[in-house]
């Protein structure tokens, strides 16, 4: 090794000690005569001294030395005087006085400083990611979503689970988004799909009889990104034979609180992860991933609404849809323009408009609406919001999914503006109950909420005949700060049940057949009742590492156009790798 110690490791108990260290500079001194250097490791930071007097050779060579060289420094560690010691560095009691320095490489001036934490605009970064992965916070989160993964192993390991890798080449099915499609070379004019998940394969897993599987999975959509979304990105697969729902959750919620213990930057919120059914969490918060770090949640006001002389509200009732509302604490000072501001959003959310009243701190009230309400039912209003003078009242009206959405968003916009949310913790939530489709008809078929394979609640199964529209199913979402952060569910495991779901959203026997196939026969072998969850690492290391965006704590992420700033891919190929593929690219339009 070209290092005896880490740059780290040293401690007041190697004083004295002879030893060699290896790092980049991640700063350096020259006070005339004497020269200080920061040597950085992954490890951590050591201060060096090179001084002329010691060595005028080890001097010299300083002197040619820059940031981000890489040097290997052979010394003698002694104590700091006093006064001089850093108490922000795990190594500051201590120095090494080098005896030789060996510059092993010399480095540009970096586009960015490395030794600092400051803004750089994230396209520069992502370009020079090699470099931006030096800096000590990125290094940080990776090793932060090294001690996750490393957990979750020894976690499940512990617990009778097998890992199993599954086919990244696999083939092309419907489930939700775009595949990802690699042509054959030897088989023209067919091709393969990167997998949006191993879920057909983890089925199939059970009925090969391992019963605990998983798998840390890179899983492919070919969608439009945003901030929390990669065109690859990793999750936990897992399934288990001879389950029932809250096996599952009970695993996972341990699971979860010893990963954070472990490896988070950020403590848990609360101690046991509350469980509300998809009705309450979109009735309470407009979300079924709700922040439950703050309040603000939604209140109906529906009956009084129906009383009033507001022909909008009146007309909302009358049509069978909800008239609901938020209050937001102290916000009765808010300008026009600031209220404008919460209408686009209400609006960008599929609101028409987004009614208000203020209770203004001397009383009385003030908003448009304000005129169409009695002073009995303006009282009842106020009583059933909880709502004081200085508040702010925000309402919407249309079909039930608008109001969720609009409240929904203008909860989460008021809870980060009013500084509600306790940004040091996580909130997990389950969220459990869901529908088996979504309430809309496509085309006359229905639409799986969550994916085919979801089981409905066994005392549901006769209502797929008489009102599908209302069958519950299987499934559970774990929820944290707003994010959703594992779904799962209880999987169908009969032949004639998977056959029913798959008529009722539209698929033939034939085009069950000719996609599914693998799958419905394995169920004619003997398939046991099983289930599984998927928790994304990707978002759950952000959260435990207090970052905003997914890509903070992957090595090397994509932009938001899927592009790979560093290796300037996606890229063009020669025309022989077409050739050799049976394809022609399009003519550019």
């Amino acid at each position: 090794m070209l290092k005896s110690h880490n740059c780290g490791q040293l401690r007041e108990e190697h004083i004295n000690q002879t030893v060699t260290l290896a790092g980049w500079v991640n700063r350096r001194r020259d006070m005339g005569g004497v020269i200080f250097i920061d040597l950085r490791d992954r490890d951590g930071i050591t201060q060096v001294v090179i001084n002329a007097g010691h060595s005028q050779a080890t001097f010299d060579t300083a002197e040619q030395i820059r940031n981000e060289y890489v040097l290997q420094i052979k010394g003698t560690v002694g104590r700091r005087p006093e006064g001089q010691e850093n108490a922000e560095m795990t190594t500051g009691d201590i120095e090494v006085t080098a005896d030789e320095v060996t510059i092993l490489n010399k480095a540009k001036t970096p586009p960015f400083a490395i030794n600092r934490d400051h803004n750089v605009d994230e396209t520069v970064r992502l370009k020079y990611r090699y470099l931006d992965l030096r800096r000590q916070k990125m290094q940080s989160n990776l090793i932060i979503r090294h001690k996750a993964i490393k957990f979750i192993r020894d976690f499940l390991d512990e617990r009778g689970f097998i890992e199993i890798e599954t086919p990244i080449l696999f083939k092309s099915t419907p489930e939700g988004a775009r595949d990802y499609l690699v042509p054959s070379r030897v088989q023209p004019g067919k091709f393969y799909a990167l997998p949006q998940s191993p879920q057909q394969l983890k089925q199939l897993l059970m009925v090969a009889g391992y019963e605990r599987y998983f798998q840390i999975a890179r899983c492919f959509r070919d969608e439009d990104l945003r901030a929390d979304r990669q065109p690859e990105f990793t999750q936990l697969d897992m399934e288990i034979s001879f389950v029932e729902r809250d096996d599952i959750l009970n695993l996972i919620e341990e699971l979860m609180k010893g990963m954070i213990k472990t490896a988070s930057r950020l403590p848990l919120a609360w101690d046991e992860f509350p469980r509300l059914s998809y009705h309450e969490a979109m009735e309470r918060f407009g979300s079924d991933k709700p922040d439950l770090r703050f309040g603000l949640e939604l209140t109906d006001l529906s009956d009084i609404a129906a009383e009033s002389g507001f022909k909008v509200f009146t007309d909302t009732v009358k049509a069978g849809n909800p008239v609901k509302a938020i209050c937001v604490p102290g916000a009765a000072s808010y300008s026009r323009k600031q209220i404008d501001d919460l209408e686009a959003i209400a609006k960008a959310n599929g609101a028409k408009g987004m009614p208000w009243i203020m209770l203004k701190q001397e009383g009385g009230v003030k908003g448009f609406i304000s005129k169409f309400f009695s002073d009995e039912q303006m009282n009842a209003i106020i009583e059933r919001m909880d709502a004081k003078a200085g508040d702010l009242l925000l309402f919407a009206s249309d079909s039930k999914w608008v109001v969720y959405a609009a409240l929904g968003a203008l909860r989460t916009e008021m809870g980060t503006r009013l500084g509600l949310k306790d940004t040091g913790t996580l909130g997990f939530c389950w969220i459990v109950d869901f529908p088996l489709f979504e309430e809309n008809l496509e085309n006359g078929f229905y639409a799986p909420s969550h994916h085919m394979f979801t089981a409905p609640k066994p005392d549901h199964i006769p209502m797929l005949d008489s009102d599908p529209a209302s069958v519950l199913s299987d499934q559970y979402d774990l929820a944290c700060n707003g994010f959703e952060v594992a779904g799962g569910s209880i999987r169908i495991h009969e032949r004639g049940l998977q056959r029913k779901i798959m008529e009722l959203i539209g698929f033939s026997i034939e085009e069950a057949k000719e996609q599914f196939g693998h799958l419905l026969e394995a169920f004619e072998y003997g398939a046991p009742p099983h289930g599984g969850i998927a928790p994304g690492i990707d978002r759950l290391v952000a959260l435990m590492a207090g970052e905003p965006n997914i890509r903070e704590v992957m090595a090397f992420p994509k932009t938001a156009q899927a592009t790979d700033l560093m290796s300037e891919s996606p890229s063009f190929v020669a025309q022989q790798q077409w050739d050799d593929l049976h394809i022609q690219p399009a003519k550019a339009m």
